[in-house]
């Protein structure tokens, strides 16, 4: 019998109140658990950014990543560790960096998913190179940005088709608005989407290996308020939908951690926006649903730190298009159901939760306890300190503060979830 570290990296950028959370909790739970007759404890530090040479190992076990999306240096890294000792990471960073929202779209539009209509226009403007003009000369024909309009209808959005964080977004209302936001487009890529409207209901829904986290979302709302505490109307079925959507979609992607934005209308669920595995995780956004995403990432990364989860080198889709290819006319929701079965089994929740319940007994009154410490507080207030001006930090530290503690009550009233809740 040996005593083993399983050790834990956290790839971090401009990441602050969420890090010191998950690394004060995983020390206060002080975890040594018996695997197939080792003790397995634990160990978290954060990834350094220096030179490095490709056969040198990595010391660690687990790689909670934040900054493949947009940091070379690291991303390339990450897939040497991968590769070269097996390391697993949150997220995969080869579909990571492939998976734009285009292909995001045409996938889960194959898999019959009812995402709203949509259509690529090539850029306003162009990269000058030594091949362009002979290339648009030979192949661009000329269009028609008015008609596009008229085939899909107004209103629409116009988007960048690979995504970021609301930059380049248009709310389209009529033909003289496309032509407006087409011309200062620049550069961008750009998708139309048929707006979906009218709706009831926002849904963002977050993603944690095989724990959902569903959230009434206000996008008209300032950012610090469009995560909405109440749930509203939801159904259980409508709760089943939606976690079985995002895991299929998280699933079929390899991405541990990711969101999918959802809306309802006319009680048709139509997801409009899903690439988004590196999605909003500061309690100045989050705010009362921090604790809960604090806590995903602590029971994901314990267990795959624990039982040496495999990283999946290459993305198999055929699964999830046998099912489709079986049943042409089963209905979405029944769909829905057994891609949700097929992303439960690779993310190995039933084992998942066997681990929780097992191993993680103490973790919500752990939790419950630092969220009302000074570590907690400080926390919370570096990153108000980051966002905000130096007049409103006080203010905004107390605002998220109570939100915290609000759901500290709330917790205590109803009791800890399922780990995949």
């Amino acid at each position: 019998m040996a005593d083993i570290t399983r050790r834990i990296g956290l790839s971090l950028g401009a990441d602050l109140c969420w890090p010191l959370c998950f690394e004060e909790i995983v020390r206060r739970l002080d975890l040594s658990i018996p695997i197939d007759g080792n003790t397995i404890r634990f160990d978290v530090s954060r990834v350094a950014i220096e030179p490095y040479d490709l056969r040198a190992s990595t010391p660690y076990d687990v790689i909670l990543d934040r900054v493949t999306h947009w940091y070379p240096t690291t991303r390339e890294w990450i897939k040497k560790s991968i590769l070269m000792d097996g390391a697993y990471v949150l997220n995969n960073p080869w579909s990571l960096q492939s998976m734009e929202k285009q292909t995001s779209y045409c996938a889960m539009m194959r898999l019959g998913m009812p995402v709203p209509d949509t259509w690529m226009v090539p850029p306003k403007e162009y990269e000058e190179s030594q091949d362009l003009q002979p290339t648009l000369s030979r192949y661009a024909k000329m269009f028609d940005l008015g008609e596009v309009g008229k085939s899909l209808g107004y209103p629409m959005f116009m988007k960048p088709y690979d995504g970021g964080a609301w930059k380049g977004v248009s709310r389209i209302d009529d033909e003289q608005q496309l032509r407006d936001a087409y011309e200062k487009s620049g550069r961008l890529v750009m998708h139309l989407q048929k707006a979906v409207e009218p709706f009831d209901y926002f849904a963002r829904c977050v993603g944690v290996g095989p724990q959902v986290r569903i959230v009434q979302y206000d996008p008209s709302a300032a950012l610090h308020e469009r995560y909405m505490v109440e749930e509203g109307d939801l159904s259980e079925e409508d709760r089943q939908l939606l976690k079985d959507m995002t895991l299929t979609i998280n699933s079929f992607f390899g991405w541990d951690f990711n969101s999918c934005e959802a809306l309802r209308g006319d009680g048709i669920w139509q997801p409009i926006d899903f690439a988004n595995a590196c999605p909003d995780s500061q309690v100045t956004s989050l705010h009362f649903h921090f604790p809960w995403l604090v806590l995903a990432k602590v029971r994901w990364a314990l267990f795959c730190a624990a039982t040496r989860r495999a990283c999946p080198l290459t993305l198999d889709w055929q699964p999830y298009f046998d099912i489709v290819e079986k049943d042409p006319d089963m209905p979405l929701r029944d769909r829905l159901s057994a891609f949700g079965q097929l992303a439960r089994e690779r993310l190995s929740a039933d084992a998942f939760e066997d681990f929780c319940q097992t191993h993680l007994g103490d973790l919500e009154a752990v939790a419950s306890e630092y969220f009302q410490s000074t570590h907690a507080h400080d926390a919370i207030q570096q990153k108000v300190t980051a966002l905000f001006p130096a007049h409103e930090v006080d203010s905004f530290t107390q605002h998220f503060w109570d939100r915290v503690q609000l759901w500290r009550k709330t917790q205590a009233e109803q009791g800890p979830p399922s780990a995949t809740c």
